[in-house]
């Protein structure tokens, strides 16, 4: 199976440089994105590369809906009668982050660029690598004369703008997807990449655009200043509604919730078989982590309500601005929330929060932003905690390791409610320094090899356990 996966993906990866070099912003960073047809462009691309597969029944369609952004839509029939009515859904996503620059010297968001065991360049590590693994486990299956299910893989188009578009493409194929008793995500982090990593949370997201104005004009700061109040106080004043800003605490009590035992119990399980999570990253000499360990930095992303200011408008580049008063400031925000914390409720209480009383009389106004619930998953039942168990030993010699992620997958939220008897394998390959978001991303390619092997890997154990006779 390793021999057949490691060639599919060399045969795999001019395609995948091919889809990083599309610029296909998610339609939150291009409105008019049904005219640059970026995204057009790379669901064409993988629905013929997808199309090309030499999987028994494959059956490839791209879905098209005028106002939405496409999906790709793929069904693999069970390879054996009696697992034809147990269907498997596999989840990814083609849209992508802005450019986010500056990159690295030599390196560019639709530039791919492979050095090494990595590929760097916009979206090939989040998110698509997804259909290439998908379809490489379910042809690894059949090379290897093994059994699955009925497979359906969905990769949509509008996941980086909290999935808008993805509610609507459900209620129309969920009836055609079937109840899936097992689904497969393929978007998500790894602490490290020396095992196989699953997730077992995700937190929420709630953001928004807080407006400010002050006056009508900009005027002299010489002038102004000490006369009015400038929109930048203003926002310090608000920011500390919703936060604190010596411990990073939400003062929102709709944000916070009891954080259950047993998740602290897996954080600190976790935080053992890797270093301090900072470490994933690269802070500047002398910056100092919000959290005492890896144990509480882990809880912190994972169960911890966090606020970012993600964006502003109105403030000048520092080499152009003059002495003139700030009148008027648009700031970004986002909140990441719990898994278990509700996402609307969290929004009417900031809009509340944000825009009773403003200071000094201000015209303050919060617009809604993003929305994705959190997702907390159940109980792996015994045959998926043993074949995650041993497909981390088989293809990466180390203990399966299973924590939460900070970040948000509105798509498990969505399905969570739709299919709560199903069981959740959330695995992906954003370990450390692979930047999702940021510049410089890349995809580790022995990583990305092993997480195909370790998927064909349960599609073959949730065969046998269906054909066991098991429900």
């Amino acid at each position: 199976m390793t021999t057949f996966i490691d060639h599919e993906w060399e045969l795999a990866l001019p395609v995948l440089q091919e889809y990083i070099a599309i610029p296909a912003r998610s339609p939150m960073f291009d409105p008019d994105w049904e005219t640059t047809g970026h995204i057009q462009r790379a669901a064409e691309l993988l629905r013929d590369w997808a199309s090309a597969r030499s999987i028994p029944g494959l059956v490839v369609e791209l879905v098209q809906v005028p106002g939405l952004t496409p999906v790709l839509l793929v069904e693999v029939p069970a390879t054996h009668a009696d697992l034809a009515d147990r269907t498997v859904l596999m989840y990814g996503h083609l849209d992508k982050q802005p450019e986010m620059e500056p990159w690295a010297p030599g390196l560019g968001p639709w530039l791919p660029v492979l050095r090494g065991d990595r590929l760097y360049g916009r979206g090939g590590a989040d998110d698509g690598y997804s259909v290439f693994a998908a379809l490489t486990a379910i042809a690894a299956v059949h090379e290897q004369g093994g059994r699955h299910a009925r497979v359906v893989v969905l990769i949509e188009a509008s996941e980086e703008s909290s999935s808008v578009h993805l509610a609507d493409h459900l209620q129309r194929l969920l009836p055609r997807i079937g109840v899936a008793d097992l689904v497969v995500t393929l978007d998500s982090f790894c602490e490290s990449y020396d095992r196989l990593w699953t997730t077992t949370s995700t937190r929420g997201v709630c953001g928004g655009v807080l407006d400010i104005e002050v006056c009508a004009d900009d005027p002299h700061s010489g002038r102004a200043s000490g006369v009015l109040p400038s929109s930048f106080r203003i926002l310090r004043e608000l920011l500390d509604r919703v936060e604190d800003s010596a411990t990073g605490r939400l003062l929102l009590s709709s944000a916070n919730v009891q954080i259950p035992e047993h998740r602290i119990a897996e954080a600190a399980v976790a935080a053992a078989a890797f270093p301090a999570l900072s470490s994933s990253f690269r802070p500047v000499d002398g910056v100092q982590p919000m959290g005492a360990d890896a144990h509480e930095e882990l809880v912190n992303e994972t169960w911890r309500p966090a606020l970012e200011v993600i964006g502003v408008d109105g403030l000048p580049p520092v080499a152009d601005a003059g002495n003139v008063f700030r009148s008027r400031l648009s700031v970004k925000l986002s909140l990441r929330l719990p898994p278990t914390a509700d996402t609307w409720a969290v929004g009417e209480e900031m809009k509340a929060v944000l825009e009773a009383q403003p200071p000094h009389g201000a015209r303050v106004t919060l617009r809604d932003g993003a929305r994705g619930p959190g997702w907390e998953s159940p109980a792996f039942t015994p045959w998926l905690a043993q074949a995650a168990a041993e497909a981390s030993m088989q293809h990466w010699g180390m203990p399966v390791a299973s924590c939460g992620v900070g970040g948000t997958i509105p798509f498990m939220g969505m399905l969570g409610e739709q299919m709560p008897d199903a069981q959740f394998l959330l695995v992906g390959v954003l370990g450390p320094e692979s930047n999702a978001h940021g510049p410089n991303e890349f995809l580790h390619l022995p990583t990305v090899r092993r997480v195909t092997a370790a998927v064909a890997e349960v599609l073959r154990a949730h065969a046998a356990h269906c054909s066991s006779g098991n429900t």
